[in-house]
């Protein structure tokens, strides 16, 4: 494949993006009002519960068999190391460029968490249908391809679901936290010791004054025992806390994040891919609940639109009023398209040398696409979902997915140049 032929290929699926950004964008407008903050919220909880989860479940369950998983398997360690390496350059980021407490997580999750689904079901098979791909006969890459593309997407899914959510669930309560404290400091200072003073300090009694100042004393002195009394209390609830206590605590954060629909959609998808009478059951011309199986694969397919129609709706609100630094885009954008690529590139290299690795280079190269990508836009139905740096997202959103046009292009040709 010559140069531009593969930039046309690496860029068409994001410029579709782009164009739908566009379109929610203007349905999102005062002119047509069509997709108004309220419905982008009830059309997120709607690709939260139903659209994903479909995708994901009908995706696994039609193209993944139990030998793939077993010869997969340092998929799930690759994309672990995306989110590792990514998860480290983000806190770098943030400890440089401190932006405010609950848009760290944000910024985290933009470096870390790629797009391991939509993106690859769409530009794999479209570089397995060019005229000279490496990957060898054009249905066979695509068959197999779409099966990476699935698999990728179902274990990305369960890291954006765990370790993503985490960080933008903790950037809402940080969110919460700042707003409560300043609804608490606008609230004018009643304190009873000085509008008491204050009052006294026009009695006309001097011994009356005295002996209220004396009263007011030995009242502050008893709140003060009291408040002393009640923190000491607190610091040995808390020391008292048992390991057991804490553990479950942990082990019922888990199984919240775990029960995800998404998440547990692609558990689901797993089982009955790798179980082959659970598969038989809804897979083929010939499965007595294929229905079930179409109706489902129908659903998912409302997925992508719905979310680059959410994303673009979000840019006019983000375009407006968002003050996303400049050295902030700068950071994700070069932590995204430069770093984690070269890091990339080491960690394939290195796995295919040790024989960790398959012999397949289509296999290879979406190893290395996935350290490549622009963040999950599953991001953007977070912040949606926990009403926390919505419009910072739509900005950080639109500047890697206009940037990844021409990245993805270059760092792909660097890839088959690597591959051949």
């Amino acid at each position: 494949m010559g140069f531009w032929s593969l930039f046309e290929v690496a860029s068409m699926p994001i410029l579709q993006v782009l164009l739908i950004c566009i379109l929610g964008a203007f349905l999102a407008t005062e002119y047509l009002n069509l997709l108004p903050m309220d419905a982008r919220k009830s059309l997120n909880k709607i690709v939260f519960m139903v659209f994903t989860p479909s995708l994901v479940f009908a995706s696994l369950s039609k193209t993944v068999t139990l030998q793939d998983i077993i010869s997969w398997w340092f998929m799930p360690v690759n994309i672990a190391l995306t989110f590792l390496f990514g998860g480290i350059l983000g806190w770098v980021v943030v400890k440089i460029l401190k932006p405010k407490p609950h848009l760290e997580g944000l910024i985290i999750a933009t470096c870390s968490s790629g797009n391991l689904g939509n993106l690859l079901l769409i530009i794999v098979p479209a570089i397995c249908n060019e005229d000279g791909t490496p990957f060898g006969e054009r249905n066979i890459c695509s068959s197999v391809g779409l099966s990476y593309a699935s698999f990728s997407m179902a274990i990305g899914g369960f890291f954006i679901w765990t370790y993503t959510y985490q960080l933008i669930r903790t950037s809402s309560m940080k969110f919460k936290a700042l707003q409560a404290t300043e609804e608490v400091s606008k609230v004018p200072n009643n304190d009873f010791n000085s509008d008491g003073q204050t009052r006294l300090l026009k009695e006309e009694d001097p011994e009356q004054v005295a002996i209220s100042v004396s009263s007011i004393k030995s009242v502050d002195d008893t709140e003060n025992e009291v408040i002393v009394a009640q923190e000491s209390a607190s610091r040995l609830e808390k020391r008292n806390v048992s390991f057991w206590n804490k553990l479950i605590g942990f082990l019922q954060q888990i199984q919240e994040e775990l029960l995800a629909p998404p998440t547990l959609a692609a558990i689901l998808g797993l089982v009955f891919g790798a179980i082959s009478w659970l598969k038989n059951l809804m897979v083929g011309d010939n499965a007595p609940l294929r229905v079930i199986q179409d109706s489902i694969q129908l659903l998912g397919d409302g997925t992508i639109p719905c979310i680059t129609l959410i994303l673009g709706g979000n840019l006019t609100q983000g375009l407006r009023s968002s003050k996303v630094k400049l050295s902030i885009i700068t950071g994700v954008l070069f932590v995204r398209y430069v770093l984690l690529p070269v890091i990339g590139i080491g960690v394939v290299k290195a796995s295919a040398n040790l024989g960790f690795l398959p012999s397949d280079p289509l296999y290879h190269f979406v190893l290395l696409v996935q350290f490549t990508l622009p963040p999950a836009m599953n991001i953007g139905t977070m912040t949606q979902l926990f009403d926390v740096g919505q419009e910072e997202c739509s900005v950080l959103f639109l500047w890697t997915y206009v940037v990844a046009a021409v990245a993805l292009t270059v760092w792909s040709t660097v890839y088959m140049w690597i591959l051949s």
